[in-house]
Protein backbone atom coordinates (compact mmCIF):
# COMPACT_ATOMS: atom_id res chain seq x y z
CA UNK A 1 0.00 0.00 0.00
CA UNK A 2 1.43 3.29 -1.21
CA UNK A 3 1.95 6.06 1.45
CA UNK A 4 2.31 9.80 1.42
CA UNK A 5 5.18 11.78 2.99
CA UNK A 6 3.28 12.09 6.84
CA UNK A 7 3.56 8.25 6.72
CA UNK A 8 0.07 7.79 6.22
CA UNK A 9 -1.76 5.23 3.84
CA UNK A 10 -3.45 6.23 0.81
CA UNK A 11 -6.28 4.58 2.33
CA UNK A 12 -6.13 7.13 5.83
CA UNK A 13 -4.55 4.12 8.11
CA UNK A 14 -1.65 5.40 10.02
CA UNK A 15 1.90 3.96 8.63
CA UNK A 16 4.00 1.99 10.63
CA UNK A 17 6.29 4.76 11.82
CA UNK A 18 2.94 6.30 12.86
CA UNK A 19 2.60 3.51 15.19
CA UNK A 20 5.70 3.70 16.90
CA UNK A 21 3.90 6.70 19.11
CA UNK A 22 3.48 6.75 22.67
CA UNK A 23 1.24 9.04 24.29
CA UNK A 24 0.77 11.27 21.60
CA UNK A 25 4.30 11.81 21.48
CA UNK A 26 7.01 10.05 18.72
CA UNK A 27 9.44 8.13 20.68
CA UNK A 28 12.82 9.64 20.13
CA UNK A 29 15.95 7.59 20.28
CA UNK A 30 17.65 7.18 23.50
CA UNK A 31 21.41 7.79 24.76
CA UNK A 32 23.57 4.30 23.76
CA UNK A 33 23.58 1.32 26.56
CA UNK A 34 26.03 -0.99 27.26
CA UNK A 35 25.23 -3.15 25.05
CA UNK A 36 26.98 -0.93 21.87
CA UNK A 37 30.44 -1.10 23.48
CA UNK A 38 30.01 -5.08 23.94
CA UNK A 39 30.92 -5.94 19.89
CA UNK A 40 34.32 -4.01 20.31
CA UNK A 41 35.52 -6.87 22.72
CA UNK A 42 35.68 -8.22 18.56
CA UNK A 43 39.27 -6.81 18.90
CA UNK A 44 40.70 -9.10 21.05
CA UNK A 45 40.08 -11.96 18.41
CA UNK A 46 43.51 -12.35 17.26
CA UNK A 47 44.57 -13.38 20.92
CA UNK A 48 42.00 -15.59 21.12
CA UNK A 49 43.27 -16.84 17.80
CA UNK A 50 47.16 -17.03 19.51
CA UNK A 51 45.29 -19.44 22.15
CA UNK A 52 43.50 -21.14 19.86
CA UNK A 53 46.34 -22.52 17.59
CA UNK A 54 49.08 -22.74 20.23
CA UNK A 55 51.27 -19.65 19.33
CA UNK A 56 50.99 -18.40 22.96
CA UNK A 57 53.54 -19.84 25.61
CA UNK A 58 51.40 -21.00 28.80
CA UNK A 59 48.36 -20.79 27.28
CA UNK A 60 46.02 -21.73 30.29
CA UNK A 61 47.48 -18.51 31.74
CA UNK A 62 46.80 -16.55 28.59
CA UNK A 63 43.69 -17.79 28.66
CA UNK A 64 43.02 -17.31 32.44
CA UNK A 65 43.80 -12.99 31.38
CA UNK A 66 41.75 -12.84 28.52
CA UNK A 67 39.21 -14.16 30.80
CA UNK A 68 39.39 -12.21 32.91
CA UNK A 69 39.71 -9.16 31.14
CA UNK A 70 36.85 -9.57 29.34
CA UNK A 71 34.48 -10.13 32.59
CA UNK A 72 36.05 -6.75 34.05
CA UNK A 73 35.71 -5.25 30.91
CA UNK A 74 31.36 -6.32 30.66
CA UNK A 75 31.41 -5.55 34.49
CA UNK A 76 32.92 -1.59 34.13
CA UNK A 77 31.14 -1.36 31.15
CA UNK A 78 27.47 -1.89 32.70
CA UNK A 79 28.19 0.46 35.73
CA UNK A 80 29.22 3.21 33.34
CA UNK A 81 25.77 3.72 32.16
CA UNK A 82 24.55 3.91 35.97
CA UNK A 83 25.67 7.38 37.46
CA UNK A 84 25.62 6.27 40.96
CA UNK A 85 27.82 3.12 40.10
CA UNK A 86 30.20 4.91 38.21
CA UNK A 87 31.25 7.13 40.62
CA UNK A 88 31.75 4.65 42.73
CA UNK A 89 34.93 3.36 44.23
CA UNK A 90 34.53 0.20 43.02
CA UNK A 91 34.16 0.88 39.54
CA UNK A 92 37.96 2.56 40.10
CA UNK A 93 39.42 -0.33 41.48
CA UNK A 94 37.78 -2.62 38.81
CA UNK A 95 39.79 -0.29 36.49
CA UNK A 96 42.76 -0.58 38.20
CA UNK A 97 42.80 -4.52 37.94
CA UNK A 98 42.18 -4.19 34.35
CA UNK A 99 44.91 -2.13 33.52
CA UNK A 100 46.83 -4.53 35.85
CA UNK A 101 45.78 -7.24 33.50
CA UNK A 102 46.14 -5.61 30.27
CA UNK A 103 49.70 -4.35 31.04
CA UNK A 104 50.15 -8.16 31.86
CA UNK A 105 49.51 -9.42 29.18
CA UNK A 106 50.89 -6.90 26.88
CA UNK A 107 53.95 -7.35 28.28
CA UNK A 108 53.62 -11.03 28.29
CA UNK A 109 52.73 -11.60 24.73
CA UNK A 110 52.66 -8.45 22.78
CA UNK A 111 51.58 -8.77 19.16
CA UNK A 112 47.63 -8.62 18.99
CA UNK A 113 47.44 -8.61 23.04
CA UNK A 114 48.62 -4.73 22.47
CA UNK A 115 45.21 -4.15 21.28
CA UNK A 116 43.59 -4.63 24.83
CA UNK A 117 44.98 -1.18 25.76
CA UNK A 118 42.44 0.48 23.45
CA UNK A 119 39.31 -1.63 24.79
CA UNK A 120 41.16 -0.54 28.31
CA UNK A 121 40.56 2.72 27.01
CA UNK A 122 37.10 2.38 25.93
CA UNK A 123 36.20 1.53 29.68
CA UNK A 124 37.88 4.65 30.84
CA UNK A 125 35.83 6.73 28.95
CA UNK A 126 32.64 5.13 30.19
CA UNK A 127 34.09 6.24 33.30
CA UNK A 128 36.08 9.02 33.81
CA UNK A 129 35.06 12.33 33.29
CA UNK A 130 36.78 15.97 33.22
CA UNK A 131 40.45 15.89 34.19
CA UNK A 132 40.63 12.30 35.15
CA UNK A 133 39.29 11.20 31.56
CA UNK A 134 42.30 13.64 30.44
CA UNK A 135 45.13 12.38 32.48
CA UNK A 136 44.15 8.50 32.51
CA UNK A 137 43.87 8.25 29.18
CA UNK A 138 46.69 10.42 27.71
CA UNK A 139 48.59 8.14 30.32
CA UNK A 140 46.96 4.73 28.80
CA UNK A 141 47.93 6.62 25.06
CA UNK A 142 52.14 7.22 26.57
CA UNK A 143 52.43 2.85 28.12
CA UNK A 144 50.90 1.25 25.23
CA UNK A 145 53.36 3.12 22.83
CA UNK A 146 55.88 2.79 25.37
CA UNK A 147 55.04 -0.70 25.66
CA UNK A 148 54.29 -1.42 21.99
CA UNK A 149 57.91 0.25 21.09
CA UNK A 150 59.66 -2.15 23.56
CA UNK A 151 57.81 -5.49 22.53
CA UNK A 152 58.53 -4.28 18.93
CA UNK A 153 56.67 -7.47 17.22
CA UNK A 154 53.20 -6.14 16.87
CA UNK A 155 51.23 -6.20 13.75
CA UNK A 156 50.81 -2.37 14.01
CA UNK A 157 52.60 0.23 13.90
CA UNK A 158 53.64 1.94 17.72
CA UNK A 159 52.25 5.00 17.10
CA UNK A 160 48.99 3.67 15.95
CA UNK A 161 48.61 2.03 18.94
CA UNK A 162 49.12 5.09 21.18
CA UNK A 163 46.72 6.79 18.82
CA UNK A 164 43.56 4.05 18.76
CA UNK A 165 44.09 4.06 23.07
CA UNK A 166 43.51 7.69 23.08
CA UNK A 167 41.45 7.91 20.37
CA UNK A 168 38.88 5.04 21.84
CA UNK A 169 38.43 6.46 25.42
CA UNK A 170 38.09 10.26 24.40
CA UNK A 171 35.37 9.69 21.28
CA UNK A 172 33.97 7.06 24.13
CA UNK A 173 33.76 9.72 26.59
CA UNK A 174 32.73 12.76 24.14
CA UNK A 175 29.53 10.78 22.93
CA UNK A 176 28.17 8.99 26.53
CA UNK A 177 28.43 12.80 27.43
CA UNK A 178 26.50 14.31 24.89
CA UNK A 179 23.72 11.64 25.68
CA UNK A 180 23.99 12.55 29.06
CA UNK A 181 23.29 16.19 28.14
CA UNK A 182 20.36 15.74 25.29
CA UNK A 183 18.53 13.70 28.48
CA UNK A 184 19.12 16.38 30.55
CA UNK A 185 18.48 18.90 28.13
CA UNK A 186 14.58 16.85 27.45
CA UNK A 187 13.97 16.56 31.21
CA UNK A 188 14.53 20.13 31.37
CA UNK A 189 12.30 21.03 28.54
CA UNK A 190 9.73 18.84 29.96
CA UNK A 191 9.84 20.22 33.16
CA UNK A 192 9.72 23.85 31.58
CA UNK A 193 6.52 22.59 29.69
CA UNK A 194 5.00 21.13 32.72
CA UNK A 195 5.41 24.70 34.51
CA UNK A 196 4.29 26.49 31.58
CA UNK A 197 0.86 24.62 32.06
CA UNK A 198 0.63 25.59 35.90
CA UNK A 199 1.45 28.64 35.17
CA UNK A 200 -1.61 29.10 32.72
CA UNK A 201 -3.81 27.00 35.14
CA UNK A 202 -3.60 29.26 37.77
CA UNK A 203 -3.89 32.73 35.84
CA UNK A 204 -6.59 30.86 34.36
CA UNK A 205 -8.54 29.98 37.93
CA UNK A 206 -7.26 33.34 39.40
CA UNK A 207 -9.08 35.41 36.10
CA UNK A 208 -12.12 33.04 36.84
CA UNK A 209 -12.20 33.74 40.27
CA UNK A 210 -12.13 37.38 39.88
CA UNK A 211 -14.51 37.14 37.06
CA UNK A 212 -17.33 35.17 38.55
CA UNK A 213 -17.09 36.41 42.00
CA UNK A 214 -17.34 39.86 41.15
CA UNK A 215 -20.27 39.18 38.82
CA UNK A 216 -22.07 36.89 41.18
CA UNK A 217 -21.87 39.30 44.02
CA UNK A 218 -23.68 42.10 41.36
CA UNK A 219 -26.59 39.82 40.25
CA UNK A 220 -27.25 38.74 43.75
CA UNK A 221 -27.57 42.57 45.07
CA UNK A 222 -29.48 44.00 42.20
CA UNK A 223 -31.88 40.35 42.53
CA UNK A 224 -32.29 41.28 46.45
CA UNK A 225 -33.06 45.41 45.34
CA UNK A 226 -35.78 43.87 42.36
CA UNK A 227 -37.39 41.60 44.98
CA UNK A 228 -37.57 44.32 47.36
CA UNK A 229 -38.60 47.06 45.09
CA UNK A 230 -41.29 44.59 42.66
CA UNK A 231 -44.38 45.38 45.38
CA UNK A 232 -43.94 49.00 45.46
CA UNK A 233 -42.08 50.15 42.24
CA UNK A 234 -42.42 47.75 39.38
CA UNK A 235 -40.25 50.27 37.05
CA UNK A 236 -37.59 50.55 39.37
CA UNK A 237 -37.15 46.63 39.92
CA UNK A 238 -37.51 46.27 36.03
CA UNK A 239 -34.53 48.67 35.76
CA UNK A 240 -32.53 46.11 38.45
CA UNK A 241 -33.45 43.49 36.10
CA UNK A 242 -32.17 44.88 32.74
CA UNK A 243 -29.12 45.87 34.56
CA UNK A 244 -28.51 42.13 35.80
CA UNK A 245 -29.54 41.26 32.39
CA UNK A 246 -26.70 43.27 31.40
CA UNK A 247 -24.57 42.14 33.79
CA UNK A 248 -24.78 38.32 32.50
CA UNK A 249 -24.03 39.39 29.04
CA UNK A 250 -20.79 41.42 30.24
CA UNK A 251 -19.72 38.53 32.10
CA UNK A 252 -20.75 35.72 29.27
CA UNK A 253 -18.23 37.98 27.14
CA UNK A 254 -15.48 38.66 29.41
CA UNK A 255 -15.40 34.92 30.13
CA UNK A 256 -15.10 34.17 26.86
CA UNK A 257 -11.79 36.51 26.27
CA UNK A 258 -10.58 34.95 29.59
CA UNK A 259 -10.75 31.60 27.98
CA UNK A 260 -8.71 33.20 25.06
CA UNK A 261 -6.02 34.93 27.34
CA UNK A 262 -6.74 39.09 25.68
CA UNK A 263 -9.19 40.05 28.12
CA UNK A 264 -9.66 44.10 28.46
CA UNK A 265 -9.32 46.07 31.52
CA UNK A 266 -10.15 49.34 31.77
CA UNK A 267 -10.17 50.63 35.77
CA UNK A 268 -12.82 53.23 34.29
CA UNK A 269 -15.10 50.78 33.26
CA UNK A 270 -14.63 48.84 36.61
CA UNK A 271 -14.79 51.98 38.82
CA UNK A 272 -18.45 52.52 37.11
CA UNK A 273 -19.56 48.86 37.75
CA UNK A 274 -17.98 49.31 41.16
CA UNK A 275 -20.47 52.27 41.61
CA UNK A 276 -23.78 51.02 40.09
CA UNK A 277 -22.76 47.34 42.50
CA UNK A 278 -22.26 49.68 45.73
CA UNK A 279 -25.31 51.89 44.72
CA UNK A 280 -27.50 48.77 44.16
CA UNK A 281 -26.39 47.24 47.80
CA UNK A 282 -27.35 50.90 49.73
CA UNK A 283 -23.74 51.89 49.68
CA UNK A 284 -22.45 55.01 48.74
CA UNK A 285 -19.49 55.22 46.54
CA UNK A 286 -16.72 58.03 46.87
CA UNK A 287 -14.18 58.39 44.29
CA UNK A 288 -11.78 60.49 44.33
CA UNK A 289 -8.14 61.11 41.77
CA UNK A 290 -5.35 63.30 41.44
CA UNK A 291 -1.89 62.78 39.76
CA UNK A 292 -1.10 62.36 35.73
CA UNK A 293 -3.27 59.59 33.77
CA UNK A 294 -2.06 55.99 33.99
CA UNK A 295 -0.46 53.86 31.66
CA UNK A 296 -3.26 50.59 30.26
CA UNK A 297 -1.23 47.96 32.25
CA UNK A 298 -1.16 49.90 35.62
CA UNK A 299 -5.28 50.65 34.84
CA UNK A 300 -5.44 46.98 34.37
CA UNK A 301 -4.45 45.64 37.36
CA UNK A 302 -5.79 48.24 39.04
CA UNK A 303 -9.09 47.88 37.76
CA UNK A 304 -8.77 43.73 39.27
CA UNK A 305 -8.09 45.48 42.88
CA UNK A 306 -11.10 47.85 42.11
CA UNK A 307 -13.44 44.62 41.21
CA UNK A 308 -11.89 42.34 44.09
CA UNK A 309 -12.31 45.02 46.63
CA UNK A 310 -15.92 45.76 45.92
CA UNK A 311 -16.39 41.93 45.72
CA UNK A 312 -15.38 41.79 48.94
CA UNK A 313 -17.13 44.53 50.76
CA UNK A 314 -20.92 43.76 49.03
CA UNK A 315 -20.41 40.63 50.37
CA UNK A 316 -18.87 40.86 53.95
CA UNK A 317 -18.97 44.55 55.33
CA UNK A 318 -22.21 45.58 56.18
CA UNK A 319 -20.49 49.27 55.34
CA UNK A 320 -23.08 52.57 54.23
CA UNK A 321 -19.93 53.92 52.15
CA UNK A 322 -17.33 52.72 50.53
CA UNK A 323 -13.79 55.37 49.10
CA UNK A 324 -11.56 55.00 46.27
CA UNK A 325 -8.70 57.00 46.31
CA UNK A 326 -6.42 56.98 43.51
CA UNK A 327 -3.11 59.07 43.60
CA UNK A 328 -0.51 59.25 41.30
CA UNK A 329 3.30 60.69 40.32
CA UNK A 330 5.53 60.54 37.69
CA UNK A 331 7.12 57.22 39.44
CA UNK A 332 4.36 55.85 41.47
CA UNK A 333 0.47 55.22 41.55
CA UNK A 334 -1.48 54.31 44.76
CA UNK A 335 -4.81 53.26 45.16
CA UNK A 336 -6.58 52.91 48.57
CA UNK A 337 -10.57 51.28 48.93
CA UNK A 338 -11.80 51.91 52.63
CA UNK A 339 -15.15 51.14 53.93
CA UNK A 340 -16.52 52.03 57.25
CA UNK A 341 -18.63 48.14 57.60
CA UNK A 342 -17.19 45.62 60.42
CA UNK A 343 -14.16 44.74 60.76
CA UNK A 344 -13.32 40.91 61.23
CA UNK A 345 -11.79 39.79 64.38
CA UNK A 346 -9.38 38.40 63.42
CA UNK A 347 -7.95 40.77 60.72
CA UNK A 348 -5.61 39.22 57.55
CA UNK A 349 -2.03 39.73 57.58
CA UNK A 350 -0.80 42.55 54.76
CA UNK A 351 -1.28 41.21 51.30
CA UNK A 352 -2.87 38.15 52.53
CA UNK A 353 -6.30 37.18 52.67
CA UNK A 354 -8.91 35.02 50.40
CA UNK A 355 -8.14 33.46 47.11
CA UNK A 356 -8.75 36.92 45.45
CA UNK A 357 -6.48 38.78 47.67
CA UNK A 358 -3.84 35.89 47.02
CA UNK A 359 -3.85 36.02 43.51
CA UNK A 360 -4.03 40.06 43.49
CA UNK A 361 -1.11 40.38 45.56
CA UNK A 362 0.88 37.59 43.03
CA UNK A 363 0.22 39.94 40.10
CA UNK A 364 0.94 43.17 41.49
CA UNK A 365 4.33 41.43 42.60
CA UNK A 366 4.96 40.57 39.26
CA UNK A 367 4.25 43.99 38.37
CA UNK A 368 6.82 45.57 40.56
CA UNK A 369 4.09 46.71 42.90
CA UNK A 370 2.63 45.29 46.44
CA UNK A 371 -0.73 44.90 47.84
CA UNK A 372 -2.37 45.18 51.74
CA UNK A 373 -5.25 44.67 52.90
CA UNK A 374 -6.26 44.57 56.66
CA UNK A 375 -8.07 46.53 59.29
CA UNK A 376 -8.39 50.01 59.07
CA UNK A 377 -7.21 52.57 61.49
CA UNK A 378 -10.68 53.13 63.29
CA UNK A 379 -13.16 50.44 61.79
CA UNK A 380 -13.73 49.08 58.58
CA UNK A 381 -11.66 47.30 55.94
CA UNK A 382 -8.27 48.75 53.85
CA UNK A 383 -6.86 47.79 50.65
CA UNK A 384 -4.09 49.53 49.22
CA UNK A 385 -2.56 48.70 46.20
CA UNK A 386 0.51 50.56 44.90
CA UNK A 387 2.47 50.11 41.70
CA UNK A 388 5.34 51.80 39.66
CA UNK A 389 3.63 54.42 37.61
CA UNK A 390 4.80 52.80 33.88
CA UNK A 391 4.63 48.99 34.24
CA UNK A 392 6.24 46.81 32.35
CA UNK A 393 5.03 44.58 29.73
CA UNK A 394 1.47 43.20 30.10
CA UNK A 395 0.26 41.81 33.26
CA UNK A 396 -0.73 37.74 33.19
CA UNK A 397 -1.75 38.29 29.51
CA UNK A 398 -3.81 41.16 30.44
CA UNK A 399 -4.12 44.05 27.32
CA UNK A 400 -4.58 48.06 28.88
CA UNK A 401 -7.71 49.31 28.78
CA UNK A 402 -8.78 53.33 27.84
CA UNK A 403 -7.32 56.01 29.80
CA UNK A 404 -8.71 56.84 33.57
CA UNK A 405 -12.12 59.19 33.33
CA UNK A 406 -13.98 58.68 36.08
CA UNK A 407 -16.36 61.47 37.47
CA UNK A 408 -15.37 62.31 40.71
CA UNK A 409 -17.77 63.30 44.42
Amino acid sequence: MPRNRTGTRADGRPGPWRRRRKGGEERRPGPPGPYTLLPWLLMGMGSFSNLFQGEAPNPWLGGLGLFTFNSLYISVVFRGFVKEKRESPVSYWLLAAMATVTLALAIGYGGSWLLFFPLLSLACGTILRNRQLAVGVLSLAAVATSVAVWRGNGSSDPWTIGYGTFISGAVTAAILTLAETVMELRTTRQELARTAVEKERLRFSRDLHDLLGHTLSVIVVKSEAARRLAPRDMDAALTQVADIESVGRQALTEIREAVTGYREGSLATELDRARSALTAAGIEPVLRRSGPPLAPQAEALLGWVVREAVTNVVRHSDATTCSFVLEGTAERVRLTVTDDGRTPAVPPSPGIGGTGLKGLTERLAAAGGSLEAGRGPEAGFVVTAELPADVPGEPDGDTGGAPLSVPCR
